[in-house]
């Protein structure tokens, strides 16, 4: 599988697929490439690359204070230069969309345009309350059949999904060991992140303003409890042009293959040079 050294000689896995406009996804905070399974065949007309962030999915475990957003954009930088691309688009879903925004700062010229899965720079206080229950715990349940039931009967941010497409997902970011199910990243990653559960939040609209002059698109969660409706409008107001995506019947975070999403991704692509 495809590995490349980090500055700091982590290993750090990629997938690289397809041809045309380079796309460089993103995940979620404890997820991996594999985040991008369901929107993937959607994207068939890019060349589609997937970095697994250091302690996650198949990239080495670390000293966890590199767990952190400007460390992982730096690594995100040292695959663009060992697969020699100049520049990419991006599509960021949660923590991904951070490191995109930090990427805007640090290596605007690199990017082609940024589409944000349900992120943007102001985080709701519920959102961050549960990540804090779930990081680095194993979830206790059996198997990911135990798993996708219960998601499947909580509807109270997710309807209409199968439990086929629970047990999918949840195999990304899940091993089934006759244990139990066993998270697949650094537990570690919870010592990292502990410092926001109870920090000031900062001001990242400076970050999201950096954007500017790139296409965007942003993909929100109609039931999410990490990106508010009001935040998005912000969002759309302070960056015209904005692609705009309200996906029903999803919280945080979309799987990207809705109707809605969909739509919003192909009008951003089509806005990508």
């Amino acid at each position: 599988m495809p590995h490349f050294p980090a500055a700091d000689g982590t290993r750090i896995h990629y997938t690289d697929t397809g041809e045309g406009i380079p796309l460089l996804c993103l995940s979620g905070l404890t997820r991996n490439g594999r985040d991008f399974d369901f929107v993937a065949p959607h994207l068939a007309d890019m060349r589609l690359i997937c970095m697994d962030y250091r302690g996650r999915g198949q990239s080495d475990w670390a000293d966890f204070k590199t767990y952190d957003v400007g460390v992982e954009a730096q690594d995100v930088l040292a695959l663009l230069d060992h697969l020699g691309l100049d520049r990419v688009a991006v599509l960021g879903t949660s923590r991904g969309g951070l490191i995109a925004m930090v990427l805007a700062a640090l290596a605007k010229d690199r990017l082609i345009g940024i589409a944000l899965n349900d992120v943007g720079p102001v985080i709701e206080p519920a959102g961050l309350a549960a990540i804090q229950g779930y990081l680095g715990q194993n979830p206790g349940f059996a198997t990911l059949k135990d798993a996708a039931d219960a998601r499947t009967a909580d509807t109270s941010q997710f309807r209409g999904v199968s439990a086929e497409r629970w047990i999918r997902f949840l195999g990304h970011v899940y091993d089934e060991t006759p244990e139990g199910l066993k998270i697949n990243y650094d537990p570690g990653l919870y010592d990292a992140v502990a410092p926001a559960f109870d920090a000031e939040p900062a001001d990242a609209w400076p970050l999201f303003d950096g954007l500017a002059g790139l296409p965007l698109a942003i993909i929100h969660g109609a039931n999410s409890d990490l990106l508010s409706r009001a935040t998005v409008e912000e969002m759309s107001q302070r960056h015209p042009g904005a692609v705009v995506a309200h996906v029903p019947d999803r919280g945080h975070i979309p799987f990207l293959d809705e109707p809605e999403a969909l739509a919003a991704l192909a009008a951003w692509k089509g806005q990508l040079a």
